[in-house]
């Protein structure tokens, strides 16, 4: 009983490294960082800030979109908690609340946009590392100035 709680330990603690790799290397725009966090296809659902479908990327295709999406923001900083994590063998599926804040400076003197909401990862273990291949972010709200112009 007690092997099985520490290799459940184990596994969320490499879960939770690839999440906060995924934030940090994203608010660091280290994309080879990033792309490391997932698995070659990955089911990619932004649709609550922008709309559409949910679709079927490579790491490469996202890392492409953020880059470009944040191109002109001089800082970014991602928070997350109340991480929830539940493993089921080479699968788990994990939860937590997130605020995404990005600063650049601008005529207007409202520098800042805030992004709160949820993300709902899906994780598969690949090589002994743990790949997200699922990515679900659900905006509660945005505050501050939306464009940053």
């Amino acid at each position: 009983m007690i092997e099985n709680e520490m290799h459940r330990l184990i596994k969320e603690n490499a879960i939770t490294r690839t999440i906060n790799n995924l934030f940090i290397g994203t608010d660091k725009r280290e994309w080879e960082r990033v792309k490391a966090c997932f698995a070659d296809s990955v089911l990619f659902d932004m649709t609550s800030m922008a709309g559409g479908e949910p679709a079927t990327l490579t790491p490469q295709q996202i890392v492409d979109s953020w880059d470009e999406g944040l191109k002109d923001i001089e800082a970014i900083h991602h928070q997350s908690g109340n991480l929830l994590i539940d493993v089921r063998g080479d699968h788990a599926q994990a939860f937590c609340y997130g605020i995404a804040i990005h600063y650049r400076p601008n005529p207007s003197g409202i520098n800042t946009r805030t992004f709160v909401g949820t993300y709902k990862f899906g994780l598969v273990n690949i090589g002994n590392n743990w790949k997200i291949d699922s990515f679900k972010f659900k905006l509660k709200f945005m505050d501050g100035n939306s464009e940053l112009k």
